[in-house]
């Protein structure tokens, strides 16, 4: 939740402008809802995809100051970000919650970047695994294999987020390793490795080339560091120094 829809506009066209000639890498902007219009028109033709930072899981209704995928689709996003730590912490959102966002987004024409991740307290307790692989056996049970491979995952450990504390590169990587057989067993054979698997968490310019660096990261939920179009820019430039993306 920053800057104004005036305020957040320069920052795409920035991206734009450093991104002329493109890094081989998928880029997508999630603006709050009030800038994504705005955000749409400087990305329109860029090759930078548009997305978007919450849906409701409802197509419509007596739902006040909620937005729906459909919304959403029609104001040109092609992501929304579905159960960011934020939002399960802060917000309530539980795994159910979680799993039925994830099915309208996909219902209305959204790639839904799902978000897992334990929190310091379950880290210590070395209940990592545990929450892990709850979360993502509510969300892709019932899911198959098909809508899974066309999902994205974000593991973004909440001890993470916006402190400046970031997963070391095996720690995340372990973790990776860990959603991709739990999707193994949950979707079916070759699941885990159809997945795109992003890295979240304090992820800025000086540390990407080392998480991008582990085979199972595909790339990373970019936070504090997307707000200066430099940063983002370099982080696009590391990860298109990496392996091609599972999804090419």
């Amino acid at each position: 939740m920053r800057r104004t829809a005036r305020e957040g506009s320069p920052l795409p066209r920035e991206l734009v402008e450093l991104l002329r000639a493109r890094p081989r890498a998928e880029i997508a902007v999630c603006p709050p809802f009030t800038a994504i219009e705005a955000v749409g028109a400087a990305l329109r033709e860029t090759g930078i995809h548009l997305g978007a930072q919450n849906l409701h899981a409802e197509r419509e209704g007596a739902f006040t100051g909620e937005i729906s995928g459909g919304m959403l689709a029609a104001a040109g996003c092609r992501f929304v970000i579905v159960g960011h730590s934020e939002r399960r912490h802060g917000m309530g959102e539980d795994d159910a919650a979680v799993a039925r966002k994830l099915r309208a987004a996909q219902r209305d024409g959204l790639t839904p970047i799902v978000c897992v991740g334990e929190t310091l307290a379950e880290r210590e307790a070395e209940r990592m695994a545990e929450v892990l692989v709850r979360q993502i056996q509510v969300a892709y049970d019932g899911l198959g294999a098909e809508a899974a491979a066309a999902a994205v995952i974000a593991y973004e450990p909440v001890w993470a987020i916006g402190t400046g504390r970031v997963a070391a590169p095996e720690q995340a990587r372990d973790a990776h390793a860990l959603i991709r057989a739990t999707l193994e067993r949950v979707v079916g054979a070759g699941a885990g490795a159809r997945q795109a698997v992003l890295y979240g968490g304090s992820v800025n310019a000086g540390n990407a080339a080392s998480l991008f660096a582990e085979e199972e990261i595909d790339g990373a939920l970019v936070g504090g560091a997307s707000l200066d179009a430099t940063s983002f820019w370099k982080i696009a430039v590391a990860a298109a120094g990496a392996a091609a993306p599972r999804w090419d």
